[in-house]
């Protein structure tokens, strides 16, 4: 491995400073640097002097953490990890300890406002405080104990991103139940294909949504998922948009409205909670792959890994306390869901919001800040893009005054997007890209208020994540593309996978590439100036004509500044010799038409921006391109259609539909 150079050292790529920390240096981060120098001895100037001790020592720093955090437990930990074992080996962390990550979120019994609940087309904001959230916490808890639903049970929800969502999970967590939840707009398969693996003991759902201005009805496909699960004893149905005289729920087997299911957790007096004491690497969440190549592959997280990690983000890299109310744009399916509910253990209020970001104006969120006072804003980076193209300017229409961090993730963002986000939003705001993913449930590099923002870079490793970029050859490379890797244990990696008995898809999956090293699937380049990464996209949509090695993110960053482009897609080609070249497609934007003089300035302007190695072999046009539920484009599921291949597990996507779009292109034959 080449030596690591330290931050600062090494060739500028770019360095366009677009945001500086407070030179008080009195943040969470910096006041953990000086806890942590004091108790180890250590001289530890700034950040990445903390970060490299934080890789290199990492059973310290983790012990060191778990102090600093003020993590809830009953009993205190024997070993925090044994250092013998490597990452491959799944190591256990903090074993001895017992303690309940519901618990950690419920701490804080007052009247402190835990969650703010919004709809879309509703004007209604809910508030709950901690003291009522505990409540009904304790009566779910208590009625699921009452059916049954024990340690270990699988819990799951089909729901839409609000109060019932986090009421259920918390309970299930209380008793050490496990947690799994998909959101309305998953199709009966695409559940199926994830609940059917697990089999649930309770599901709790809706009878209808509402999105993008419109009612969408759901007990059909409930129907359809409860037949597909023989494990479910309980389906518990909550009344979401209309009353309950109106919703018949008679189809749906062992189903009960949600008031007669809380009614038997009753009792003459009001249920106390209970928090089971568990291990920390007790099961909590159930997260799914995004299935678009195979059945998604079940990701099992711990308690503890989950929350100690979370609490690293949130009070660390976010900077967050209990005066922050914390807001970010998901669905019960995404990892960020999960990542967001646990900020309640920082005592921050958390915000809810099911519906569409742009309705009835693209200002939805925006006119969320300013009435509620949120500080920190979650969101994905195509949704920044989108406003960026409506020319919308928050900056000039709403305060945004207690704003200090924009957070973006599910995909690269666009060095494009960090001067909208400056000039058209707040210019004094952190925006962190953050990047990580369901396989973690948090992330490895990320926001950092110790540390400045450079235009297209996220600002670091975070503490801990022993990242590094491999090229081929396994050798670590700084300032040249490679594949993200992680070379030692970490926390909140996935214990194991459900109904992988011998561990073979959880090796597959993360240790096949570079043994005993977890390879993580992402392309991506690590800045030797600045410490900053620039992620590339998935290493599965790498592409690697006359032996070049880029990612597709690449091609986007530049494709996409077009005006008359509103979407692209950048996939290899093979023919029968494993030769390879590129195909861009493009989606125009409304009112423009795909022209010869479109094509040339866009190969003009790879070719500048890149390279002419970079120049895709073919540009064609496309009407739709495929993405997932969670709203990431699919490049893998294209390559294999023009390769002639059925793409089988179609539930996983958006837009199914789009795939049709790539058969028999005449342009692609004869390769």
């Amino acid at each position: 491995m080449s030596k690591e150079p330290r931050a600062g050292q090494g060739e500028i790529l770019e360095c366009q400073v677009m945001w500086e920390p407070d030179s008080k240096k009195n943040t969470l981060m910096d006041r953990f640097r000086a806890v942590v120098g004091a108790a180890c001895g250590l001289a530890l100037e700034n950040y990445d002097d903390l970060y490299h001790w934080s890789v290199e020592s990492y059973s310290d720093f983790w012990a060191q953490f778990w102090k600093f955090s003020g993590i809830v437990y009953s009993r205190m930990y024997d070993e925090v990890v044994d250092t013998s074992k490597g990452v491959a080996d799944v190591p256990e962390w903090f074993k001895g300890s017992r303690l309940n990550y519901a618990e950690n979120l419920l701490r804080k019994e007052n009247d402190r406002t835990a969650l703010y609940v919004a709809r879309e087309g509703k004007e209604e904001i809910v508030k709950v405080t901690f003291e009522e959230l505990r409540q009904q916490v304790a009566l779910f808890a208590a009625a699921m104990r009452k059916m049954g639903v024990k340690k270990g049970d699988r819990v799951v929800g089909y729901l839409p991103n609000g109060l019932h969502a986090v009421e259920a999970m918390l309970a299930a967590a209380s008793i050490g139940a496990v947690w799994s939840s998909t959101s309305p707009d998953f199709g009966m398969n695409g559940v199926l294909d994830r609940f059917s693996q697990i089999q649930p003991k309770l599901l709790f759902s809706v009878e209808a949504v509402v999105y993008n201005g419109r009612e969408h009805s759901h007990v059909e496909k409930l129907q359809q998922v409860v037949k597909g699960l023989p494990d479910l004893k309980r389906v518990v149905v909550i009344p979401y948009i209309a009353s309950r005289e109106k919703i018949d729920i008679s189809k749906i087997p062992n189903s009960v409205f949600l008031d007669d299911f809380l009614a038997t957790g009753r009792g003459e007096q009001a249920p106390q909670l209970e928090f089971e004491q568990l291990p920390f690497s007790h099961p909590l969440f159930i997260l799914f792959s995004s299935g678009t190549t195979g059945a998604p592959k079940c990701m099992v997280h711990s308690a503890g890994g989950t929350l100690i990690q979370h609490l690293k983000e949130h009070i660390l890299h976010g900077n967050m306390s209990s005066s922050d109310v914390v807001f970010c744009y998901t669905t019960v399916g995404w990892m960020m869901w999960n990542w967001l509910v646990s900020a309640l253990a920082t005592g921050a209020a958390v915000v809810l919001y099911d519906g569409s970001p742009l309705v009835p104006t693209p200002n939805v969120l925006w006119d969320l800040v300013d009435r509620i006072g949120i500080t920190i804003l979650g969101t994905g980076a195509k949704w920044l893009s989108v406003l960026e193209e409506k020319n919308m300017k928050p900056v000039e229409s709403h305060n945004l005054q207690t704003l200090h961090t924009i957070l973006s993730t599910g995909s690269p963002l666009k060095a494009q997007s960090y001067e909208y986000v400056y000039r058209c939003i707040k210019s004094s705001v952190l925006l962190g890209s953050i990047s990580g993913g369901t396989d973690i449930v948090s992330c490895f590099m990320g926001q950092n208020p110790s540390l400045p923002v450079y235009k297209g870079e996220i600002q670091a490793r975070n503490l801990g994540m022993a990242v590094e970029a491999w090229n081929e050859e396994g050798k670590a490379v700084w300032g040249e593309s490679g594949e993200l890797v992680c070379t030692k244990p970490f926390p909140c990696q996935p214990t194991h996978f459900w109904n992988d008995e011998n561990g073979s898809k959880y090796r597959k999956a993360y240790f096949s590439k570079f043994p005993g090293v977890w390879a993580h699937g992402d392309y991506c380049r690590i800045n030797p100036k600045t410490g900053g990464i620039v992620m590339l996209g998935r290493s599965d949509g790498t592409l690697n004509p006359n032996g070049v090695r880029f990612g597709s993110s690449e091609i986007y960053n530049i494709v996409e500044a077009f005006e008359e482009v509103e979407d692209s897609l950048c996939v290899p080609q093979y023919n029968k010799d494993r030769e390879e070249r590129v195909v861009l497609f493009l989606k125009m934007a409304p009112g423009h038409a795909f022209r010869p003089d479109l094509v040339k300035r866009i190969r003009d302007a790879i070719r500048i921006g890149l390279s002419a190695r970079h120049v895709p072999s073919l540009i064609l046009e496309t009407k739709g391109i495929p993405y997932t539920l969670n709203g990431k484009k699919v490049e893998v599921a294209v390559k294999q259609v023009i390769a002639g291949k059925a793409v089988e597990h179609r539930g996983a996507f958006l837009n199914p539909e789009t795939l049709d779009l790539y058969q028999h292109i005449p342009e692609l034959q004869g390769f």
